[in-house]
């Protein structure tokens, strides 16, 4: 399953609800009474989306999104509708069987690879991250709307190491951004790439450090960045964070402001200052130069 965003004629289409009712129930089941968010206001919370809205004319660069594991999504709708209104098109992916709350036409389908990582490992789960999304860009690359020359990938967790491993098999794809997700030893990245992550899984010392992307990172001969978001956690790049604390949407700001400069400067050829060095908008974004 796959929702597109893309610029629409204003006053088109109708309101686009964030996500149906049995996913919201499926996904707070998964989520446990830890969270406390009722599933009927989860699928009731504001979008500003439309469905079915008239395209605006023009072909648009392309921007795929692949969520956590386990997650479905529309967890990425805040980066996607960001994305939409800057001129892009943006695919937010589900990855069947991967997520708690993916529903097709005959109901939600069964998480049935959610206890596979610790069984097999990122790697398998990785490779067909990438599948999924080379399959996802062969049907959109026909859709009148999308300029296939100009594609990136964008995904967080999972769906980060997903992006890396549809940039190694897919030269369609021109830059890629892994947020707060493993790599794998495999082939260098020669084109644009971007880790963005969080204390919790790329400085060391922490309980759940991952040593995967030093371990990348002398491999990757094109350009480069590797950010972490001092402040943040796991979940800081998605609309996670803001459901879960509405008060603050400083994360969603950041993660969208990073993203729209990466694609901008490698889809667009648009340099980007951002990208260049520390800023004083977002002091909690630290160069890490392994």
């Amino acid at each position: 399953m796959v929702t597109t965003y893309y610029p629409a004629v204003r006053g088109t289409g109708g309101k686009a609800r964030y996500m149906d009712i049995a996913e919201a129930e499926a996904l707070m089941e998964h989520a446990g009474p830890s969270v406390n968010l009722p599933a009927d206001k989860l699928a009731g919370t504001r979008t500003w989306s439309r469905t079915d809205a008239l395209p605006l004319s023009g072909r648009r660069p392309l921007v795929l999104l692949s969520p956590g594991f386990t997650m479905p999504r529309h967890t990425m709708t805040a980066l996607a509708e960001d994305l939409a209104s800057r001129g892009y098109v943006a695919a937010a992916v589900d990855h069947a069987y991967e997520s708690v709350a993916t529903k097709f036409p005959g109901g939600v389908l069964p998480c049935s690879a959610c206890e596979l990582p610790g069984k097999i490992g990122i790697g398998k789960i990785a490779l067909s991250r990438g599948a999924d999304l080379s399959f996802v860009l062969d049907q959109l690359s026909r859709n009148p709307l999308v300029d296939r020359h100009h594609i990136a990938v964008v995904g967080h967790s999972m769906g980060g190491s997903g992006a890396a491993t549809a940039m190694r098999a897919d030269r369609r794809i021109d830059a890629g951004i892994n947020m707060d997700g493993a790599m794998l030893p495999s082939d260098p990245l020669d084109r644009p790439f971007l880790l963005f992550g969080s204390p919790d899984l790329h400085v060391p010392g922490n309980e759940e450090y991952d040593p995967s992307w030093e371990t990348v990172w002398p491999r990757m001969s094109g350009w480069k960045r590797w950010l972490t978001a001092t402040t943040g956690s796991h979940y800081s790049f998605t609309d996670m964070t803001h459901l879960l604390r509405p008060a603050d949407a400083r994360d969603i700001h950041m993660t969208r402001s990073y993203v729209a400069a990466f694609v901008d400067q490698h889809l667009r050829g648009i340099p980007q200052r951002l990208l260049t060095g520390p800023s004083a908008d977002f002091p909690e974004v630290g160069f890490d130069h392994p």
